[in-house]
């Protein structure tokens, strides 16, 4: 296809993980416990967890800084409630960004009475002299099929975050090519298959695999399996 740019590929199966007997984090950057020199965070995407919890149960998150903080739920739907006293239900096709000054939480519990949730959290630091703390929602149509949908961005163009920060969504059939072009030069990109495959900036990604490249305009990518979905993060670094 192209020739390949600078870039770090993050495999599923090397990713951290926290682990109980009602609860799994995978992480692809440091978290917790879990810190290694080659997997420190990516600009300002400091965190993205791909979670599992059981029935019933629930755990709490605090930010020990400016964080606006992604909710995607990708199987099932979860309960959220957070400082800002917002509560509701997130179902899998939609998704939720939550401002949060330092030191504001946020909890999240598993509804149902027998069947596992899984959602991935994303956190983006916000280092801006202004930091207006907010939640917002948005349902998001994944039958939409090989196009990019927008989840956030700086100009109400899906969610509005408050940096220079872009995020999108898609869902493609075999063999369908993609472009992206970046908004902001010196913005660093970030890649994660939630399903399926695909063959981005001339390397192979399958599922949960994530990738992030530097010095580059616009991203390419091939679909390589039916239904197969993509996270694209533009993100400052």
């Amino acid at each position: 296809m192209i020739t390949q740019t600078e870039g770090q590929i993050y495999l599923a199966a090397q990713r951290g993980t926290s682990q109980l007997s009602w609860f799994r984090s995978y992480h692809t950057f440091n978290f917790g416990q879990y810190q290694k020199e080659h997997r420190i965070p990516f600009g300002a995407l400091q965190v993205l967890n791909d979670d599992t919890l059981a029935a019933g149960k629930s755990f709490k998150m605090q930010l020990g800084s400016a964080t606006e903080v992604i909710l995607i739920p990708v199987a099932g739907a979860i309960e959220y409630k957070n400082s800002l006293g917002e509560n509701g239900i997130l179902e899998a096709g939609q998704i939720q960004l939550f401002a949060a000054e330092t030191a504001m939480d946020y909890e999240i519990t598993n509804p149902y009475e027998s069947e596992l949730v899984n959602f991935i959290q994303i956190w983006l630091r916000n280092d801006q002299p202004v930091f207006i703390s907010g939640h917002q929602q948005k349902n998001l149509d994944l039958e939409i099929r090989n196009e990019l949908i927008p989840l956030f961005t700086p100009d109400h163009n899906g969610l509005k975050v408050q940096q220079s920060a872009y995020g999108y969504i898609g869902k493609y059939q075999g063999r369908v090519e993609g472009l992206y072009t970046l908004k902001n030069p010196g913005n660093g990109i970030f890649v994660f298959i939630i399903e399926g495959a695909f063959e981005v900036q001339n390397r192979l990604l399958e599922a949960r695999d994530g990738l992030s490249l530097w010095n580059l305009d616009e991203l390419e990518f091939e679909a390589l399996s039916n239904d197969a979905i993509l996270l694209i993060l533009e993100i400052s670094l």
